[in-house]
């Protein structure tokens, strides 16, 4: 009996972890989901146990594996690896255990190294170097501040004692019995140690940040050889053969690998990531500059925006206001009205990501009247995500001289298609949806697969993951460039407000 070819791919979230085995044919065969806790021992930290994500991605490797087992003879031919950017696990060579829990991308304790790092001045030639801000986000801080506070555990990283990386090392690690101490470029270029003109580690920023050289992974093409897993850790031995943070894995998976290609993932709030091709670009708008994939899992850049609040507006009228039942009732109402009626909501409820960086900014509603209804505030709350994501995308256009083609999307609020078509109205470009959106997932398996030859060219795996839609902008300019300026004025008060000490 002749066996279907699949590939395992381990998606390692903040919350939880998730596996699917994905055929060569574009059929999911198994998946498995499982949280993991989360640690918050003082206001601003949060922590992860690190024994506990690889135990919890053991499983759900297994669980798949099996569920996939149970529905027809395959062969896994590669595992890929996606996860959560930015947290850092330091552990003992000799034994495999963590020696500190995990500080998460979310952590907030070295904001004032961060502040003493920039009174310093060394801000300007951090992110000429990485492309990165000075912030508790990124990885590196996380060592120097570990260091500082448990001396010995320094001593033993100047020893060679200790390895350290962010969560796909650590899995690496842990599937290949500690044969590999790895990363590739994508997870490498959020640690505040890279170098994005040489591609490696950069001995100027880790005597900054205090870090031993010696204690880093080894940086590999994404689409690569980062070993074998073994049968204790999976129950079978395959290559483990793709790697990828999540964000960068999300936009290879909707096959944005050409300059002028992005990405926006919806979720909690919302991820913009646009390829622009082989050299890096620097921004002069707030966003990062950020390593990524070309089609074979070849290192090229893109800029990437996060806008803080997305579908939490949604999640806020459902869960704070009792204004929705269901987040799903929210398309439903949008679509009951011609027009906003002039209702803006500005869901600065954290201040303002990109492109404006304003922590002081505050939530705003505009424009309410004795007729505003609960459909007015849905609306307001939809429209606010395609607001946000069209500044974000200018942005970029404005930094890197490209013109998005088009803009892909993911993450539960790009089910809506009242969105998806307001989106695309206000861009004045199309947005296309994946037939399949977990794509984060599935950009894992397809640069694991690309390698292994599961598909031998990466439009095979496009193809086999069926049809996406699109949806062709269709409004008028007029009505666009109103809707725009009513944003912009909600905008201008929300920030005022933050100002005036509101």
């Amino acid at each position: 009996m002749s066996r279907t070819i699949a590939v395992l791919a381990l998606d390692q979230g903040t919350t939880g972890s998730t596996a699917l085995v994905l055929a060569r044919d574009g059929r999911i065969l198994g998946r498995a989901y499982s949280e993991f806790t989360q640690h918050f021992p003082r206001s601003g930290w949060v922590e992860h146990d690190a024994e506990e994500i690889w135990e919890t991605t053991q499983r759900v490797a297994r669980e798949a594996l099996e569920a996939a087992r149970n529905q027809e003879p395959f062969q896994a031919a590669a595992v890929g690896i996606t996860n959560q950017r930015e947290t850092l696990v330091l552990w003992d060579r000799q034994t495999g255990r963590p020696v500190h829990r995990a500080i998460v991308w979310q952590d907030r304790r070295t904001a004032a190294l961060c502040r003493e790092l920039k009174e310093a001045g060394h801000e300007e030639e951090v992110r000429r170097r990485t492309g990165l801000l000075l912030d508790p986000y990124f990885t590196g801080t996380k060592l120097t501040w570990i260091f500082r506070e448990e001396p010995e555990l320094l001593r033993r990283a100047q020893a060679g004692e200790l390895a350290c990386g962010t969560i796909d090392s650590w899995l690496i690690w842990k599937l290949t019995g500690g044969e590999v101490h790895a990363t590739d470029p994508t997870n490498a270029s959020r640690t505040l140690l890279h170098d994005l003109d040489t591609g490696d580690w950069h001995p100027d920023l880790l005597d900054l940040l205090g870090v031993p050289r010696g204690i880093l992974p080894e940086i590999r093409r994404s689409a690569g050889d980062f070993g074998v897993s073994t049968g204790e850790a999976l129950g079978v031995e395959v290559p483990v053969a793709g790697v990828a943070g999540d964000q960068q894995a999300a936009l290879w998976g909707q096959g944005c690998w050409e300059a002028g290609l992005a990405k926006n993932t919806y979720g909690t709030g919302a991820f913009l990531l646009l390829n622009t091709g082989p050299d890096p670009v620097h921004s002069s708008h707030g966003l990062l500059t950020t390593v990524a994939c070309d089609a074979r899992g070849g290192r090229v850049h893109a800029l990437e925006g996060s806008v803080f609040v997305a579908g939490a507006a949604i999640q806020w009228l459902r869960d704070q206001l009792g204004v929705l039942e269901r987040a799903d009732d929210s398309e439903a109402l949008a679509r009951s009205l011609d027009d906003n009626d002039g209702v803006y909501l500005v869901p600065a409820f954290v201040g303002l990501g990109a492109p404006h960086w304003d922590p002081e900014a505050r939530g705003l509603l505009t424009g309410l009247t004795r007729g505003t209804t609960r459909a007015h505030l849905a609306r307001a709350a939809l429209e606010a995500m395609a607001y946000s994501t069209a500044e974000v995308l200018e942005a970029m256009e404005a930094d890197s001289g490209v013109r998005a083609q088009e803009l892909r999307v993911d993450g539960g609020a790009s089910a809506n298609d009242w969105l998806m078509h307001f989106q695309a109205g206000i861009l004045d470009c199309p947005v296309r949806r994946p037939a399949q959106v977990e794509t984060t997932a599935l950009g894992a398996a397809g640069l694991a697969g690309v390698h292994t030859g599961v598909w031998e060219e990466p439009a095979d795996f496009l193809g086999a993951l069926g049809q996406p839609r699109r949806f062709e902008p269709r409004m008028a300019d007029d009505r666009r460039e109103r809707l725009r300026a009513g944003w912009t004025r909600a905008l201008e008060a929300s920030r005022q407000l933050g100002s005036n000490g509101g």
